[in-house]
Order: C-alpha cells, then structure tokens, then sequence
C-alpha cells in the first residue's frame, strides 16, 4: 500500500507563533491610522475655528481669528508678532491728518468748573485747533455739563499721536459693568453683554474695559458673583452702590464692602499718587502685561480718578505704556490704571439724548469700531455711564 500522506508541515511551512505580516500591510495600516489621525485633528482644528467665528457676540474677524490662535498654543507666537510689528512701526513725526483731529468747536465752559490745565505745546510749539480746549457735553438735571472732552498731542517725539481725554463728573452720573459673551467667562452672568434698553435713552458715555481674564492673573465680581478671586495689589476699577467708580490697588487702596457692586481688575496700576509708576519702561516681572509689551506703539486706553472724585478716560492710537501714563496724570488723575490696548478693542462714546433714544459721539474721529458698539450683545465686557 502506498504510505499515508504525511500531516507534519514542513519545517519553513510550521507556524512558530503569530505569523509577521509583509511590510507593505503594516506600511499600509501605519499610513491609515496616521490618516485618520490627522483628519481627526483636522475636523476638531476646523469645527474649533468656525465656533470661534460663529461664537455670539460682536467682535471682527481679526480679534476671533487671534483670539482663537493664543488659545491654542499660539500665545507666544502672537506676542513675538505684535511686539516685532507695533515696536518697529513709530508714528509718524509728521502732523497727524486732518480726519484725525477732534472737529468739535470749543463751547463756553460754566463758571466755577474745575478742570485740569491740559499742555498744549510740542515740539514745533504750535498746538492743533481746539487742542487742550475742554468741550462740555451732556447737561445734567440741574443744567451743569456731567462730561467734558479735549484731545492732546501727549508725544513731543511723534507729533501724529493724539490722545483723546474725557472727564466725566462722578456726582452726575451712575457706573455700570456688563460681562460679555466670552469675558471674564462664558458662565451665565446678569444681562445679554449689551446695555439694558431701558437704559438707552439717558446714557451719559460707553468704554471698553481691560484685558482678557486669560492674559492677566486679575479676577472680577459683578453683583455678587466672582469669576475668578480678586487679587492683592492689582488695579482694579471698584463701582459701589453710588454708581460711583473708585481707582486703586486692591486691599491697599481699595476694598471688598457691602457697598460694592462690582470689580474689574487689570494688570498694576500705572498712575499712583498724581505720579506715572515706575518702572514701567522695564516692566519688570510683567507687571504689566508680557514682555515689551509696554514699548508697543498701539491703541491703548487708561482709567483713571482725580482729586475732585471725577473719572478720567483717555486713550489713542500709537501710545506706549509710558505716554499712556503720562497722559493719565497730565489729564489730573492720581489714581489710574491700564485698560485694555490694540485696535478694535479701545472704544469711548459720549451719548446726547434725543427723546427715547439718544445719540453717541466717538472720542476720537479714528476711534476703531462703531460709536453704538455696546448696543448690541458684546464678547468682551464693558462699561457705561447713565445720568443720574
């Protein structure tokens, strides 16, 4: 008979464990999940983006699409930007343009109104037209102007910087806070992060507020609610029960009361007994906000308090953390304090009432953004003045 097939594999045939797969398959899987991998990360990159786009709340293009860069990863990379381009790029030293200079005729001051002598002269020793010039705005109830504004040109090195200054008098008006849809967080705070309708039709001025919450170790409190706590020593800009606004460094100059409505903190103070701080070239420790940060040439904006208890608001395009500071104490305040900088997020309107409505004019000509920005629900938070 002829012998049984054998059922012993031959040795290269006999399996000695998992049998390895032909490099090619392996490449080929290895290549798949790096696919999918990155299609993974592609559609949560874009589905992040576009919700940074679409997120409600007024803000531009520019701001969401930076916005959305420093919170993924790219903080540094975008600080080292704008410090190469605002550091670099020095206003002009030419005079500023004419679309740039306050229009606003100069009206009679009242009698017995105290207000700060604003130096006019630059390095040409030629003031612009109405420079320096305090312009009253709306009446009170008892007919006397409860906001004044000027301009000046606080950089004798670059003539084209102009400053806008307002003072408003505390004793005729009422400070408000409002959280914006993304700041100080996206929690469910008081309002829609826009102004009460019902406050439309007396309101007195509106302005930006300070940097975002992420950017500064600062916290804020508005009506009984905290978003982060608020920290020793910063500057913080304290509204009580009065409707007035206190200027000061937290637990030194000013403190948590009964009376107190709401905080909003920023970086360290920059104006401190009638003086700019200083140190504030060097911004040691980052004090002020990240490095050379200070010594950009950008939009920037400042709060401020002077003897008489009148709030002081200035800002400008091209100003470094030193002229801003400056301008601060030369516009009378002894406390004053850093709000927030670069174009789009430095806004003031000083509001004349018409009926049930009324009608805002900007500080500045060239003041990035709409005059009536705050009507509709913001991002960032913000601050408004109604008459009392």
């Amino acid at each position: 008979m002829p012998p049984e097939p054998s059922t012993v594999e031959p040795p290269e045939r006999r399996r000695t464990g998992r049998q390895k797969k032909p490099r090619s398959v392996r490449a080929r899987r290895l290549r798949k999940v790096f696919l999918i991998g990155f299609l993974c990360l592609s559609i949560i990159t874009v589905g992040s983006y576009a919700k940074a786009l679409t997120y409600p709340g007024n803000a531009t293009f520019a701001d969401r699409s930076v916005g959305w860069l420093r919170d993924n990863g790219a903080n540094d990379i975008v600080n080292t930007i704008e410090n190469w381009y605002y550091t670099n790029n020095a206003p002009s030293a030419a005079a500023p343009p004419p679309e740039a200079i306050p229009k606003a005729l100069p009206t009679a001051v009242p009698n017995g109104a105290t207000l700060p002598v604003l130096t006019t002269k630059t390095t040409s020793g030629k003031s612009l037209p109405n420079e320096g010039r305090w312009v009253p705005g709306p009446l009170d109830l008892r007919g006397k102007p409860a906001l004044y504004t000027s301009f000046i040109q606080p950089d004798k090195t670059h003539p084209s910087v102009i400053a806008g200054v307002a003072l408003i008098r505390q004793s005729a008006s009422s400070a408000h806070l409002v959280a914006g849809t993304r700041q100080p967080d996206t929690n469910t705070w008081p309002g829609n992060a826009a102004i009460p309708a019902n406050d439309v039709s007396h309101l007195l001025a509106t302005f930006n507020s300070g940097f975002k919450a992420k950017d500064i170790s600062g916290g804020f409190y508005l009506n009984g609610q905290y978003s982060r706590d608020l920290i020793d020593g910063q500057a913080s800009a304290v509204i009580t029960t009065d409707g007035r606004i206190r200027i000061g460094a937290w637990n030194q100059d000013v403190w948590m009361t009964p009376g107190v409505t709401a905080v909003r903190q920023n970086l360290h103070l920059i104006v401190a007994n009638g003086h700019p701080e200083p140190g504030l070239t060097n911004n040691a420790d980052g004090t002020w906000g990240s490095a050379k940060n200070q010594l950009q040439y950008t939009w920037r904006s400042g709060l401020g308090i002077d003897s008489n208890g009148n709030l002081i608001y200035v800002a400008g395009g091209g100003l470094t953390l030193e002229t801003l500071a400056k301008t601060l104490a030369q516009a009378g305040a002894i406390q004053g304090m850093e709000l927030d900088i670069h174009y789009g997020q430095v806004n003031f309107s000083s509001w004349k009432s018409e009926g049930t409505t009324a009608v805002p004019t900007q500080l500045l000509p060239d003041m990035p953004n709409s005059a009536d920005r705050y009507l509709n629900p913001d991002q960032r938070d913000f601050f408004y003045l109604t008459l009392k």
